[in-house]
């Protein structure tokens, strides 16, 4: 397939790179000329213009960085300029809102389009093991399914337009829930006396098991590798968690939802950043404690 690639940061570019791998051609674009550079090197054909990019694909992915942008580019650049035909694939986590207003004005010009957030961080991207989680009509998901399998290990469908971002969000506020969660856990087991590893063997193997804490343990040297054992470097930046609350806390507001513990994750992760942690991963908030 030929695959127009738009918004290669640190999440597309390894994104654009396994798509080329899997042996499709990919038009590259970004306004960032490293990028597009970098990109190059993994064997994209690149651009400067986002609409030439689109001229002849079969597909178009976007990893972009708000709504506001995913709107500005696909009603500018994309619908109009893509063939007919393509499937049209947004990446970015952005407003349920957004994600429907610009699936619908692609509908209207005839276009298939799905919102198709991801699980995973930068390893994740480069790895090829993301997870998509799929907004969309059955024939988009089926049109944007093996372009997506080629960038991930787990492709699934959430419903109509918008529910691919409306998963992402519910997601990503229950796993700051379970970081702090997890991180008030040990840090109060430790100053009880008990060994940060020997917390870990019991609380794994028992009722308060969660990801957090057995894949991606706040605690240097306890549990599988993280960016803990990284200076908390590398991972998912605390600037994006505090993002994704942001619009879980907007979409929970717009259906009349009470999140009175995500609303405080919000909170904590907002002073978090505004003590200068944005560019730490998430789990450094154990540091608070």
């Amino acid at each position: 397939m030929k695959i127009a690639f738009i918004g290669l940061g640190n999440m597309g570019g390894g994104m654009a790179a396994n798509l080329v791998k899997a042996g499709h051609a990919v038009h590259a674009f970004d306004l960032s000329a490293d990028a597009l550079t970098a990109a190059e090197a993994k064997g994209c054909t690149t651009f400067t213009d986002a609409s030439e990019a689109c001229d002849g694909v079969d597909a178009v992915v976007s990893m972009l960085p708000n709504g506001g942008i995913v709107k500005s580019v696909y009603t500018g650049s994309v619908i109009g300029h893509a063939p007919e035909g393509a499937v049209l694939i947004d990446c970015s986590t952005i407003d349920v809102a957004t994600a429907r207003e610009v699936s619908e004005a692609a509908a209207a010009k005839g276009y298939a389009m799905v919102d198709a957030p991801v699980s995973g961080g930068i390893a994740a991207a480069e790895g090829g093991t993301l997870t998509f989680m799929v907004g969309g009509t059955k024939e988009g998901f089926k049109a944007s399914e093996p372009v997506l399998s080629a960038m991930g290990k787990a492709v699934i469908h959430a419903g109509d337009a918008g529910n691919g971002q409306a998963a992402k969000i519910c997601n990503n506020m229950l796993l700051a829930v379970q970081m702090i969660g997890t991180a008030e856990a040990f840090a109060m087991a430790e100053k009880l006396g008990l060994d940060p590893q020997t917390f870990y063997d019991i609380s794994s193997v028992s009722s308060g098991q969660c990801w957090s804490m057995t894949s991606y343990c706040p605690v240097p040297g306890v549990g599988p590798k993280s960016p803990a054992d990284n200076d908390y470097r590398g991972g998912f930046a605390t600037a994006l968690m505090l993002k994704d609350l942001k619009l879980a806390m907007e979409a929970a507001e717009t259906a009349g939802v009470d999140t009175r513990i995500g609303t405080k994750a919000k909170e904590l992760y907002e002073a978090f950043d505004a003590a200068g942690s944005g560019s730490r991963d998430f789990s450094a908030i154990i540091t608070e404690y």
